[in-house]
């Protein structure tokens, strides 16, 4: 294998966290926004909503722009709208701009980086098909994929840290301006693949279509079966529930959190409370699966999602004034549990469909289909001014802890057989073989010259 293929690695990450910031980037300082520039705080919800639902619209296309492309070209348009949104957003600082024509420019940055997000997002998987070998896949994957997650922690914890919602956009745009040029570094494929699976041809967008409608050949590559379609199923439904409550609750923190007296500083803490422990366990956790529990990616799946679950329910009563302890307890497990899963299950969603690249979208959209659903509904469940305390969340609190439930009793019905990991190692053996044949038949050739 070829070592600069961390060259790219780094460049993806780094992309996927600086794209993924703006997101839960008004979250913590969302009351502060609303003040500032005269936005309502439904208003200042749609400035993250409104990420997810240009997620939605592109992540549909990325294959087809992959495969005409390569991943190179879409990773520099990519930077390009993120260069370009980041500007945008700031001339929507200038405080001579009237209310609407600040909102109009802040809200057209989001669409923007709403677009670019997606690109360096979705890839993921097949970077790490096409790079990286049976031994190092789920470890290439889970460090390329936790970048957008520490992405939405960064943004929650710099926002409400320096300064004004002003001067957070401008901090937000050297940043994107520094990072942006990174884009460079990525490159399309290895001369050499690592793996039978990583020197195949991506399979096509509409194969996994045919596949889920069972009108895919049973001799093709991505044929799936019964289980493994209701397999994948399953996994659209629960990954856009799980991914999509991160998001929900990263975009309304501070409104869940301030009624009971809790600061913008507090909810910045709290995703970074998240961030760090879910980092330390995924770090732990998934080079096991490349050579301990290598078989064992489902079975994960069971045994994380009742502890997501718990903990998101136990969110309805914890959320109270002066709980801060029990909160941060909380988020480390909602953050150890989650981020352990995220990898897992971007790399059973490929094992399942042998076609990386569309079930990486697909899981992805779900995502920000349920995010953007939850937000709108959760922010229609906000409490009156008249309630105790004023304009509290609680019912929203409940609304998505049972939707976590619903996730956690389907993740139950998972079988989740590895078929691509199978593939490959039957046919890496296979080759190993042949290899072995032909030195055999060099020695006789050679003996049989010395007699």
């Amino acid at each position: 294998m070829y070592k600069r293929r961390w060259i790219g690695v780094f460049a993806i990450v780094m992309l996927n966290i600086t794209s993924a910031m703006p997101l839960a980037w008004f979250g913590p300082i969302a009351n502060n926004t609303a003040d500032q520039f005269g936005f309502t705080l439904d208003e200042v919800n749609w400035l993250g909503n409104v990420c997810g639902v240009v997620y939605i619209a592109i992540s549909f296309t990325l294959p087809l722009l992959y495969a005409r492309f390569g991943i190179r070209k879409v990773c520099l348009l990519g930077s390009v709208l993120m260069l370009v949104s980041a500007w945008i957003r700031y001339a929507g600082t200038i405080t001579s701009l009237p209310t609407r024509s600040s909102y109009a420019l802040i809200i057209i940055a989001q669409i923007l980086v709403g677009a670019a997000q997606p690109m360096y997002q979705v890839l993921v998987p097949s970077y790490s098909e096409k790079w990286f070998d049976l031994k190092s896949r789920t470890t290439a994957t889970m460090i390329m994929a936790l970048a957008n997650p520490i992405g939405n922690a960064i943004g929650q914890l710099i926002s409400p840290l320096v300064g004004t919602p002003r001067q957070s956009i401008l901090v937000l745009a050297i940043i994107f301006t520094v990072v942006a040029p990174i884009a460079l570094l990525v490159t399309n494929a290895p001369p050499t693949p690592p793996t039978y699976t990583g020197a195949q041809k991506n399979p096509t967008y509409m194969s996994l279509v045919r596949a889920m409608l069972g009108k895919e050949k049973p001799d093709a590559s991505t044929y799936m079966t019964v289980r493994q379609r209701i397999d994948f199923s399953i996994m659209i439904l629960d990954f856009g529930i799980l991914v999509g409550v991160v998001n929900a609750f990263s975009l309304l923190t501070n409104q869940d959190l301030a009624p009971y007296g809790y600061s913008s500083d507090t909810a910045g803490f709290m995703g970074a409370t998240l961030l760090l422990v879910g980092l330390i366990a995924a770090a732990i956790t998934s080079p096991l699966f490349d050579r301990v529990l290598t078989y064992h990616l489902a079975l994960t799946c069971k045994s994380f999602i009742p502890f997501l679950a718990v903990a998101w329910l136990s969110l309805i009563w914890a959320v109270r004034r002066d709980d801060a302890a029990g909160l941060y307890a909380i988020m480390a497990i909602i953050g150890g549990s989650s981020l352990t899963l995220l990898p897992v299950a971007i790399e059973l969603a490929c094992e399942l469909t042998r076609n990386a690249m569309a079930s990486s979208a697909i899981l992805w959209c779900s995502s920000n289909v349920f995010g953007v659903t939850m937000v709108l509904a959760e922010g229609a469940l906000r409490a009156g001014p008249d309630a105790n305390p004023p304009l509290n969340m609680r019912r929203a609190l409940i609304f998505q802890g049972c939707f976590v439930c619903v996730a956690a009793a389907f993740a139950f019905l998972l079988e989740g057989r590895q078929t691509r990991r199978e593939n490959d190692e039957r046919e890496m053996a296979a080759l190993h073989d042949v290899v072995e044949m032909n030195d055999s038949e060099n020695v006789i050739s050679r003996t049989n010259r010395e007699l």
